[in-house]
């Protein structure tokens, strides 16, 4: 299934629950949302709790940089290649031309991986400082093995830790959340597969460390504007947790090599 997505840009959702009206994601592409980027507030009923977090940079020889990133029972593999010499079809002459390649775990990447690539290099091109190497090339490869859930998030939160690892100049870090919204209308953070599967609404997001803005959604089934505000909200909490064990992982790598 091909996840709709929404290009980096700000939200702004109706603070009045009584007009939340039901909409899908196709629907939510139409809106024009002005919220000024702030953080919003989480309200009672809801609750931030994730997975257990793993990850290990330089692992791999040959990539200029490389993360292995574990949330649960879901694992990514992430290499960053570059900045190299492009193709000339494919030169930006003022900035760095970014691909990003994502692997199965078996078979060949279909639909659903190439909507997911371009979640992944929109995010990555809002916060990358592309014009410091252009005319120049960026390949970033994700290797998924083992998906239990939350896999968009893994993804982002792989590719961060690999451009991390390279050494290459960015704006911001970034994280990635994902939400599922259950029958009964309660928003579960870093889901498994299965409760995604049982979820009527499923939305990932990338959050910048800076100023927690919403640099790219991904959303599938359907939802209220309510909901939406909600899960925006919660994925900002979350991402405090995930960017203090950035933080935390990058300690504990360099305290060791001291």
């Amino acid at each position: 299934m091909q996840l709709s997505t929404i290009p980096p840009r700000s939200y702004v959702i109706t603070k009045s629950p009584s007009a939340a009206k039901q909409m899908t994601s196709s629907t939510l592409d139409r809106l024009l949302f002005l919220h000024g980027g702030g953080v919003m507030e989480v309200c009672g009923s809801s609750s931030v709790t994730l997975r257990e977090f793993g990850c290990e940079q330089s692992l791999l020889s040959r990539p200029d940089g490389s993360a292995s990133f574990i949330q649960g029972d879901t694992s990514v593999l992430a290499g960053v290649y570059g900045p190299a010499e492009v193709k000339v079809s494919k030169e930006i002459y003022d900035r760095a031309t970014l691909e990003v390649l994502i692997q199965p775990k078996v078979g060949l990447p279909s639909v659903r991986e190439r909507s997911q690539e371009q979640c992944v290099r929109e995010t990555c091109e809002a916060s990358l400082l592309l014009s410091l190497h252009p005319r120049s090339s960026l390949t970033l490869i994700l290797q998924v093995l083992h998906d239990d859930g939350s896999l968009l998030s893994c993804f982002l939160n792989a590719a961060c830790m690999a451009l991390m690892d390279a050494g290459l100049p960015m704006s911001c870090l970034f994280c990635g959340v994902t939400c599922a919204i259950d029958t009964d209308g309660q928003i579960i953070t870093d889901p498994t597969a299965a409760q995604e599967k049982e979820s009527r609404a499923l939305m990932t997001f990338a959050i910048d460390s800076t100023e927690r803005r919403v640099l790219m959604s991904s959303t599938k089934g359907s939802f209220s504007v309510h909901e939406l505000q909600q899960c925006i909200a919660v994925s900002q909490k979350a991402s405090e947790k995930i960017f203090q064990f950035y933080r935390d992982s990058v300690r504990r790598r360099y305290s060791k090599t001291l």
